[in-house]
């Protein structure tokens, strides 16, 4: 008996070309209509799709997967819509743009290091693109580095106008995870504040682009290294198979055509000495090669081998988050020298990877390549005026003193002690070549008695009175250190705008906190900040007590935080503490925390606090108690039950304290 097939089921034995070219008149109208809309909006479904991109990717690459994006987001003729899409064609081509564009990292850097260029179609040969100045950078600056759901739902509410719940649904139906959370973070980028005017502007355009052609010279003989070692790559095949196994402790060779020419010193890049002066890019691309052994071939050989073709006999470590994996282009040579008054007259090679997001310390000790060496490898993506300030040169044997090298736009440095507010900078010496005096090495042996810091101050050639605090945390990057002030009272900022650890009220909360950064050695951080968000009265009469967060940024991006509450006097007690979170930095200036404190009459209560948005605290569980303002105070059990704590915030969104309320007593 012949059978009908249902509707939206196909034949047997139809081919898929035919199934296509059976498609309804409807369904190639929808398309249709799919396209037009696509074709009309698609400057701003490209601004969609490449600011949700990590910036990470770099423009180039971020504007042709952005188009790509775009483009392959066109529904087929047929198709099934996808679900949950909150409107239509317009709507379900952001949902598939949004879906391509969450997580194309991990695929597209795995494309880049396997075949050198994005994924196609688009692709360009010989030319490096990117969009033009002018909004692009505006809204750089206030995403960051959040992540990609934030940045996704940052332009679909606030740029391209849909509401809350919209966004929502559809960050959802894109596979995004947490698209509540995403939501409320990209309302917490510039809250209350309009946005800069450039974002506005029509000029706002991320398919418009600009056209440069790639390093003629350097590409030309990327073509010869080709060939050439794809003859090696013959030879070694034959070795092979003759000997089975090449001898142990033989180097092993970076993979890749390019990597044939990262062992040659005189392909290191080498920047000008005043370079620095005429950039807007003030990180390490700026730095010139410094050091007396320069011109040193078979020092920077030996220091290139050791990254690129990773010898026997050189002892590697790399900082959290950051590959320690060949560079794939000739790096930038920053320094090459023995180091001043070292008995042991340790050499040392500074390199920076060609993309600029990674530094490489190579060491030998005076046996040259008989001797001891290690290979040190730390991020430095984004790097700016501060975090690219110096680095770490070498270490005294006993690990108690360090010698830093410099940015050649640090016109003076110094050196104090953090745990005293009162103490003043006591000059440092630096050598023509940018490399300072022995500095004490924080956290030794000794305990925590003292803290030196380094207090350095730019040039004037690029800002006037600018001075910042670097300490050390045992890693090859110092760790910049910041402070951001109370909410209230004169002077006032934002919470997403730190200042320098430079003035009175900086000093004196690091004075109260500086021991807490023994818990953070280990490398991967890039800053470390004190936000004092609130201040409240003490009960019994105790004076008044300033609850800060603490928050370390990694260069990886996560941070870990530790809220603090400071009386009077005593040393700080530690309400919370929390690990890989976005709390108080610049997407989670929304801030709730209470702990169990004791008065000195020997009363205990519940303290509770909140930052700047905050309008009232409730508590729940062994107290109820509320208030219609930022700080709460009520007795409470030194040994009673949990208590959960809520906060209403100026918008009426609630938030739960950092830890989720207090337990009992320690």
């Amino acid at each position: 008996m012949a059978t009908t097939p249902r509707s939206g089921s196909q034949p047997h034995g139809t081919p898929p070309a035919a199934a296509a070219a059976a498609a309804t008149p409807s369904a190639r109208g929808a398309v249709e209509r799919a396209e037009a809309v696509l074709v009309e909006q698609y400057p701003r479904l490209v601004r969609l799709a490449y600011l949700t991109l990590p910036p990470s990717l770099g423009r180039h690459t971020r504007v042709l997967l952005a188009h790509r994006a775009v483009q392959h987001a066109l529904p087929r003729a047929g198709g099934r819509r996808d679900p949950g899409v909150p409107g239509g064609a317009l709507e379900e081509l952001r949902v598939r743009i949004v879906r391509a564009t969450l997580a194309p990292a991990g695929a597209a850097r795995g494309l880049l290091a396997r075949t050198g260029r994005p994924p196609a179609p688009p692709f360009v040969w010989g030319l490096r693109l990117w969009p033009p100045a002018g909004g692009i950078d505006e809204a750089e600056e206030l995403l960051g580095a959040a992540p990609a759901p934030v940045r996704a739902a940052f332009v679909l509410h606030r740029l391209d106008g849909l509401a809350e719940e919209d966004v929502t649904r559809l960050l959802g139906a894109a596979g995004a995870a947490g698209p509540e959370e995403a939501v409320r973070e990209a309302r917490a980028v510039a809250p209350g504040a309009s946005l800069p005017a450039a974002l506005l502007n029509p000029g706002f355009d991320a398919s418009v682009v600009s056209a440069r052609p790639t390093d003629l010279l350097r590409r030309r003989r990327r073509v010869r290294a080709a060939w050439a070692a794809a003859a090696v790559a013959l030879l070694a095949a034959g070795a092979l198979v003759a000997d089975g196994s090449p001898p142990r402790g033989q180097a092993v060779p970076a993979a890749g055509a390019v990597a044939a020419g990262v062992l040659d010193p005189a392909r290191l890049a080498r920047v000008p000495a005043e370079a620095w002066a005429d950039t807007a890019r003030v990180d390490f691309t700026a730095w010139p090669a410094r050091g007396g052994r320069t011109a040193d071939r078979a020092l920077l050989t030996r220091a290139l081998g050791a990254w690129a073709a990773r010898p026997g006999g050189v002892r590697t470590t790399a900082a959290p988050g950051t590959p320690a994996d060949p560079p794939a282009h000739s790096p930038h040579l920053l320094y090459a020298g023995d180091v001043p008054g070292d008995p042991g007259a340790t050499a040392v090679v500074l390199l920076l990877d060609a993309e600029g997001d990674r530094v490489a310390r190579y060491t030998e000790s005076a046996g040259g390549p008989r001797g001891t060496r290690t290979l040190d490898v730390a991020r430095t993506d984004e790097a700016g005026v501060t975090t690219a300030a110096a680095l770490t040169l070498t270490r005294a044997p006993d690990g108690t003193a360090a010698r830093y090298l410099l940015a050649p736009w640090i016109a003076s440095a110094g050196t104090r002690d953090l745990l005293r507010a009162a103490d003043t900078a006591r000059p440092l010496a630096v050598a023509a070549d940018g490399v300072t005096a022995p500095v004490p090495v924080p956290g030794g042996s000794g305990g925590c008695r003292a803290w030196p810091v380094v207090e350095l101050t730019s040039s004037a050639r690029i800002v006037e009175k600018h001075a910042f605090v670097l300490t050390d945390l045992g890693a090859l990057t110092p760790v910049h250190l910041t402070y951001t002030p109370l909410p209230d009272g004169p002077g006032a900022v934002p919470a997403r705008q730190p200042r320098e650890a430079t003035g009175a009220a900086a000093r004196a909360a690091w004075a109260a906190g500086a021991c807490g950064l023994r818990t953070l050695g280990g490398g991967g951080v890039r800053a470390v900040n004190v936000w004092d968000f609130a201040d409240s009265d003490l009960p019994d009469g105790a004076g008044r007590a300033v609850w800060s967060c603490t928050r370390a940024s990694g260069w990886a991006g996560p941070g870990d935080v530790l809220v603090q509450l400071r009386a009077p006097s005593g040393p700080p007690q530690e309400v919370a503490r929390a690990r890989s979170t976005a709390a108080c930095g610049r997407f989670g200036q929304h801030l709730l925390a209470g702990t169990r404190w004791r008065s000195p009459a020997g009363h205990w209560y519940l303290l509770a606090a909140g930052s700047r948005e905050v309008t009232a605290i409730t508590a729940n569980g062994a107290v109820r108690a509320e208030t219609g303002g930022r700080s709460l105070v009520a007795p409470v059990d030194p040994a009673g039950a949990p208590v959960s704590l809520t906060g209403r915030l100026a918008s009426g969104a609630r938030i739960t304290a950092l830890d989720g309320g207090t337990g009992g007593r320690d």
